[in-house]
């Protein structure tokens, strides 16, 4: 077996920002003005968490490249700093660490949130430090309440939208897990798909199944008909789930067969004097990647 060599060094060394050059100007990485503030915020209240990825610079001793982390590069120059923590990178190429980079979806945000409050850390300070309101924390500390454990481990790691997880709480817990569900197999996690799975939830199935459904701007009646449109789909589409697999066998097993009918030069020959256009769909399906 060959010898995995590393990224970077394990060390962490502290440089100069002068002897730090960005890849990006100051207004790029500032582009995204509300997490730039959040990042400056973070690292004024409780000092920068993650190092800069860097990587020297040929021909210039002394000098690194900066390959990640230039909103904190940028935030400590502003804060005034003078130095930065930092990793040497092994390898130069850029892509290779941002291309990595998972940010904080709700739940997690939420999950953290409750470790540092649990640790003893003030919701007032976990704002300072996130660039956000104490309401805005108290939030996401409320976040999961009321929400069936299966459909969170379901969005776990999913971009939802804050909104969409609030909307599931008008459901019982067997019906956020179907509605999780459903936004997993759509890989739709936005509040307006949530919406509509609540509003095509049976009155059954409602935590206050009394109270009408109300959507501004459509009628009791579209609302109804929308009822028994999302019903309709989703049974399509658990019928589709249901015979995923068994197609993509068959499939799989067809293109095989494909496959050995063509490397019979017999019958290639007779495919083509007789039937091009079955060759040419033939051909296609025998050197698709994918079925």
């Amino acid at each position: 077996m060959s010898d995995v060599k590393l990224a970077f060094e394990m060390r962490r060394i502290h440089l100069p920002l002068v002897d730090l050059l960005p890849a990006r100007l100051m207004k790029d990485a500032q582009s995204n003005i509300k997490r730039f503030r959040t990042i400056k915020a973070s690292i004024k209240e409780v000092g920068m968490i993650e190092p800069l990825v860097v990587y020297p610079q040929k021909g210039a001793a002394g000098k690194y490249l900066l390959l990640d982390g230039h909103l904190r590069f940028f935030a400590l120059r502003d804060l005034g700093e003078t130095e930065a923590e930092c990793i040497i990178a092994s390898d130069d190429e850029c892509f290779t660490y941002n291309a990595r980079v998972n940010r904080l979806n709700p739940i997690a945000e939420h999950r953290m949130i409750m470790k540092a409050v649990q640790n003893g850390v003030r919701p007032e300070r976990i704002a300072a430090a996130l660039n956000l309101t104490v309401r805005d924390v108290k939030s996401s500390m409320s976040l999961l309440e009321g929400i069936n454990e299966e459909a969170v481990d379901l969005l776990k790691d999913k971009a939802i939208s804050p909104k969409a997880i609030w909307l599931l709480r008008k459901v019982t817990g067997v019906r956020q897990i179907e509605i999780a569900e459903l936004m997993v197999s759509a890989n739709n996690f936005t509040k307006g798909y949530a919406e509509a799975l609540v509003l095509g939830t049976p009155k059954d199935e409602l935590m206050k199944p009394e109270e009408p459904k109300k959507k501004r701007g459509m009628t009791r009646e579209e609302i109804a008909k929308m009822e028994l449109e999302m019903e309709t789909i989703e049974r399509d589409l658990k019928a589709v789930e249901a015979s995923y697999g068994e197609n993509m066998l068959n499939l799989t097993v067809a293109r095989g067969y494909i496959k050995r009918l063509l490397e019979n030069a017999k019958v290639v020959k007779f495919l083509s004097g007789n039937y091009r256009e079955i060759l040419s769909e033939f051909e296609s399906t025998a050197v698709s990647e994918t079925v």
